[in-house]
């Protein structure tokens, strides 16, 4: 059995909206959308046009750099629109469904007869890439290099995000094919939660190193699981899997076709019946409408979870790497007396700053319907680097980090560990930032400061 890594710092923050453990319907829309931003580092080049047909792992779109690298269609049907924006940068491609699905034959193969470039190969013309994501930086991985491990995160830790065992523990078939076959590239790390790990049914996975971690949010993070196991150095490069990706590769290799289905959690505090839906990335989020009602007005629909996901609207699309939703309401109300106000028995507060911390110590399972409410604005730093690393579980100096990406000082970005992170990884220090800084855009210039420089 694996050594258990337990982690000190973190914070779970009690909102309410975690969906039911069974599905609710699945949905296969008229339109699913394909968008260049959901690949990090790609440099779209179209190899579609309007009315073209298109089958399930038909190639969409190629890396110009690359082109081996190519992003399918996730379901079969008649291209509908190219959608550009300014400068006719290419912002999504919505393919039109067909009522059956039809899929691109790639052939079956058996992962244990192939060797590391066959499965580069078969990966790369089966269009399941880019569920590869390379750090440091978060970019599509580069098949020219073999990385130091390629890790899985088996936690989801994050406020209603998908349960792990509900959402792919009748996958265990694809999952272990996906191991297999990534195994050949290098070793394959996967870790789970300790308390958990032995009643799941994700324990029969082998071939893999095990990793158990116990702890509270960000334990989830695949970089902060990185930064315990194995951490990211300059010069050193890890590829990162999701669970639902590291499934599609194994149903790759034992069906021989592209198929992304996946269970999303759609939860949140605004959600109606939060519960889990069967459906492919690219989905319009107009499809929710039962879990938030007529009328979206006033309602934030993000995908991913509530940290670190993307508020994309009700014309917005569930992103390629997400498998969760989330509802919430915006925080449009204003407070009578604002921060002076001490009695807020409605609000959760990670330091215990409002009156209702006392309250709290009786009632340690009680959820909060939050809303997007920053409850004051933008302001400098006022706080020591000591407040933000007591919710951060990784050797890094986050505000310092955060400083010298708000500064492109790409010396300092180096020292304080932009090699090991991505904005996801510091969304709790945003949160509990009282300077109401939005850390997470700043790490993600730094990186692209990085990119431009240094890559």
């Amino acid at each position: 059995m694996s050594k258990t890594i337990v982690l000190k710092k973190g914070l779970d923050v009690p909102v309410s909206g975690a969906p039911e453990k069974r599905l609710s319907k699945t949905v296969i829309s008229d339109i699913v959308a394909i968008q260049p931003e959901d690949f990090k580092g790609l440099l779209p080049r179209l190899l579609v046009k309007e009315g073209d047909r298109v089958l399930a792992g038909s190639p969409v779109l190629s890396d110009k750099k690359n082109p081996d690298i190519i992003v399918a269609a996730p379901a079969s049907g008649t291209v509908k629109e190219v959608v550009r924006g300014e400068k006719r940068k290419l912002l999504a491609v919505l393919i039109q469904t067909d009522d059956k699905q039809e899929y691109l034959d790639f052939g079956k193969k058996n992962p244990a007869d192939l060797s590391a470039e066959e499965v580069k190969s078969a990966l790369l013309a089966g269009g399941l890439w880019p569920v590869l994501v390379q750090r440091p930086y978060g970019i599509l991985a580069d098949p020219a290099i073999t990385p130091k491990g390629i890790f899985v995160s088996a936690i989801n830790a994050a406020p209603a995000a998908a349960d792990v065992d509900f959402a792919y523990g009748d996958e265990i078939a694809a999952l272990q094919a996906g191991i297999d076959a990534l195994s050949k590239i290098c070793p394959v790390h996967v870790s789970f939660d300790a308390k958990r790990y032995p009643s799941s049914n994700l324990n029969r996975l082998k071939g893999c190193e095990v990793h158990l971690f116990q702890g509270k949010y960000p334990v989830g993070n695949v970089g902060v699981q990185i930064s315990h196991i194995s951490p990211i150095r300059k010069d050193q490069t890890v590829w990162t899997v999701s669970l639902h990706g590291l499934a599609a590769i194994g149903k790759l290799f034992l069906g021989g076709r592209y198929d992304v289905l996946r269970k999303v959690a759609v939860g949140g505090p605004a959600a109606i019946q939060p519960a889990y839906i069967c459906t492919l990335p690219g989905m319009p989020m107009s499809e929710l409408k039962p879990f938030y009602g007529a009328e979206p007005q006033g309602l934030r629909l993000i995908s991913g979870n509530i940290f670190s996901g993307r508020n994309v609207g009700e014309r917005g699309y569930l992103g390629f790497a997400d498998d969760c939703i989330t509802i919430i309401k915006e925080g449009t109300d204003k407070e009578l007396l604002g921060w002076a106000r001490p009695f807020r028995f409605n609000q959760y507060s990670a330091d215990h700053t409002y009156f209702n911390w006392c309250l709290g110590w009786l009632t340690p399972g009680r959820k909060y319907d939050m809303d997007t409410n920053l409850h004051g604005g933008p302001r400098a730093f006022v706080m020591s680097d000591g407040y933000y690393a007591k919710f951060l579980p990784m050797d890094i100096y986050p505000i310092y980090l955060a400083k010298a990406c708000l500064a492109g000082d790409i010396e300092k970005m180096e020292k304080f560990g932009i090699y090991e992170v991505l904005p996801e990884d510091l969304a709790i220090c945003e949160y509990a930032d009282p300077s109401k800084n939005y850390i997470q855009e700043m790490i993600a210039k730094g990186i692209d400061l990085m990119l431009k420089e240094m890559a």
